[in-house]
């Protein structure tokens, strides 16, 4: 059934949208911004990974820690693997936002580890990684997913990460690893990908877009002189979604929002 253009399932039980064409489960991940779960039909669907696509200050470490501090608040872990920030700079960031709850650090419920101290400890060179190398850094980052028994995990960014992969063929089999066994634990991903500004593209490499289960993009328009921040879900395995524009603001007070992308009259 569609809805003011947003695909809607016809009913819901305890948190798993049932599609009464075939009569399939769909269980999501909300993702704590109202009308983003609409749009996408109730949610992520558990286990997807999905590229937050965007520049710079497009909001995607806001929306991705949006995410993780939801999902704790509901009891479901969280970690958030920075590459990109250090973790001072980042929880100072955080701490200007309404939603986010410095005790759901303390007690472990969402962790932030930072991945550079990660490869320092692993030994692995800073530069480039061989297989042997990539291998070992998806162990351990399955590993720690195991440990912490986390339904949700967020990398910040898969781009800084990539680039240290020297191929498109090892870029693609880690994130595709990576992927399947974050899945057979019912763990839902987001990887943030860095993209030039104005520029309509979804990945800094030209092949993460294709492994992903899924791609929300964070552009901008220009109105008049005033540039708009906007979200857009590109693609989203396993759900019918809305593929509609919509206008994105950032406040302290209620972080990410979503409203109606009003069509310019110029």
């Amino acid at each position: 059934m569609v809805e003011d253009g947003v695909y809607v399932y016809n009913e819901t039980h305890e948190g798993k949208n049932v599609d009464k064409e075939s009569g399939t489960l769909h269980e999501k991940c909300k993702t704590g911004i109202e009308e983003l779960d609409r749009k996408l039909g109730g949610g992520i669907p558990v286990g997807n990974s999905v590229l937050m696509v965007g520049s710079s200050g497009s909001g995607k470490t806001t929306l991705s820690m949006q995410f993780l501090i939801d999902g704790a608040r509901h009891g479901e872990r969280g970690v958030f693997f920075t590459i990109t920030e250090p973790l001072f700079k980042l929880i100072k960031n955080m701490e200007n936002f309404n939603f986010y709850d410095k005790k759901l650090i303390e007690e472990g419920k969402v962790n932030i580890i930072d991945l550079r101290i990660i490869s320092d400890r692993l030994g692995l060179d800073t530069e480039k990684y061989t297989v042997d190398d990539a291998n070992a850094l998806l162990d351990v980052l399955k590993d720690i997913a195991d440990e912490l028994n986390v339904k949700r995990l967020v990398i910040d960014s898969i781009t800084a990460l990539c680039y240290r992969l020297q191929s498109k063929e090892m870029i693609r089999n880690f994130i595709f690893k990576l992927g399947a066994s974050l899945a057979s634990t019912d763990c839902t991903t987001i990887l943030t990908s860095e993209v030039p500004p104005n520029e309509i593209k979804y990945s800094q490499y030209g092949t993460e877009e294709f492994i992903a289960d899924g791609i929300i993009f964070l552009g901008d328009v220009n109105r008049r002189g005033d540039i708009i921040r906007t979200l857009q879900i590109i693609k989203m395995r396993g759900t019918a979604h809305s593929r509609t524009k919509s206008a994105m603001s950032i406040s302290s007070k209620n972080g990410i929002e979503l409203a109606p992308l009003l069509k310019s009259r110029e």
